[in-house]
């Protein structure tokens, strides 16, 4: 079922009558950042043990190496758009784009760059898993929004219905996943004072 989600923005998008006139790398680039936004959706599902073949133990290495893909895809989004309209990606990054997209476009990958330092450097920073978990989905929450504010407002190759229940479902994931690792963590405090009292 998350393939066949995942699959459909994308067949769509590749079938959009825009591509007939763009050259490889700005299709290129431009796939590259749909690739990013379905790992959106994947990622919040890795992390809290969603997908039946992965749970929690087993899917957060995978939630990792996925991280790291999913820097290298913003990497080659940027990069295309870099190639085909270098004055484009200097007004984007340094917030004097007219269109808001960018802004929200260049908030994410940074949001997306930190995450991805902060898990490289964990051990150096020693952080306690608390502080660990609450800087990483604060992170999350930035990289999310911005993503999905990002597609929605950009009047690409995404199929615009297709785009909408996607950018939702991302929103969705993410939303449950964060409601419920904070339940359980909850529920962890409160048990560990009557475990050291029994």
């Amino acid at each position: 079922m998350l393939a066949l989600v995942v699959a459909v923005p994308i067949a769509l998008a590749a079938a959009s009558p825009l591509l007939a006139w763009r050259d490889a790398v700005y299709i290129a680039s431009g796939f590259a950042g749909i690739l990013a936004l379905a790992l959106l959706l994947v990622q919040p599902l890795l992390a809290g043990g969603y997908l039946p073949a992965l749970p929690a133990r087993r899917g957060r290495p995978v939630h990792a190496w996925l991280g790291a893909v999913l820097v290298a895809l913003i990497l080659l989004h940027v990069a295309g758009l870099w190639l085909t309209s270098p004055p484009d990606v200097i007004d984007a990054l340094l917030f004097a784009s007219p269109t808001p997209f960018s802004v929200w476009g260049v908030v994410a990958m940074w949001a997306v760059f930190a995450s991805a330092a902060l898990a490289a450097w964990r051990a150096r920073f020693r952080l306690a898993p608390r502080t660990w978990r609450l800087a990483h989905t604060v992170l999350a929450v930035v990289i999310v929004l911005g993503s999905v504010l990002h597609a929605w407002l950009v009047d690409g190759t995404m199929e615009p219905l297709s785009k909408a229940v996607f950018c939702l479902l991302v929103l969705v994931a993410t939303a449950k996943v964060i409601h419920d690792l904070r339940a359980l963590t909850l529920i962890r405090r409160t048990r560990r004072p009557a475990d050291r009292s029994a």
